[in-house]
């Protein structure tokens, strides 16, 4: 990692500007932990029998985006990037992966999901979520996969200290 060029949240502001802000911050945080390496560093596995590598972590996150905004608000049969099915394992094997496959597919979903949240009219608006088959709203949506990058963002933190011992932010 090279510096820290993220932007921290708001100290003060609205719900959906906070909500926002946190959600860049950490999609910024886990490209910060995969900076400056390279595709076979990025697929390296946490360890045996654990498929878990930065790598997966992204292409995972590129299926949670998805599922989350695209397949909940616009379209509900969206395929998933990397199954034909609802498998969100499958995207942890990077083993043939490369930076450039799962990252741009993770931009493009992340992408889609800055539109979708933007265009919305408010937190308040519902989608359907297939999986559950009931309706949320975009304000529970945003939290959830807020959550999400922070619970893998601290699986970043573990997997960029066993590639090189970096640490830190």
């Amino acid at each position: 990692m090279t510096s820290d060029t993220r932007t921290g949240p708001p100290a003060f502001g609205g719900e959906r500007e906070t909500l926002r802000a946190f959600l860049d911050y950490h999609r910024a945080t886990l490209a910060m932990k995969c900076e400056g390496l390279t595709d076979e560093e990025l697929r390296r596995r946490s360890m045996p029998p654990s498929t878990l590598s930065l790598l997966g972590l992204v292409r995972h996150m590129a299926e949670v985006e998805r599922a989350w905004f695209r397949r909940v608000f616009e379209d509900h049969d969206a395929p998933m990037v990397w199954s034909d099915e609802i498998d969100f394992q499958a995207a942890y094997d990077a083993s043939a992966s490369t930076r450039e496959e799962a990252f741009t597919a993770w931009e493009a979903e992340v992408a889609a999901s800055r539109r979708i949240e933007r265009e919305a009219a408010s937190l308040d608006v519902a989608g359907y979520q297939p999986r559950w088959q009931e309706e949320v709203s975009l304000r529970m949506v945003m939290i959830h996969v807020l959550l999400e990058y922070g619970r893998h963002n601290g699986h970043a933190d573990f997997l960029r200290e066993g590639v090189d011992g970096t640490v830190g932010a």
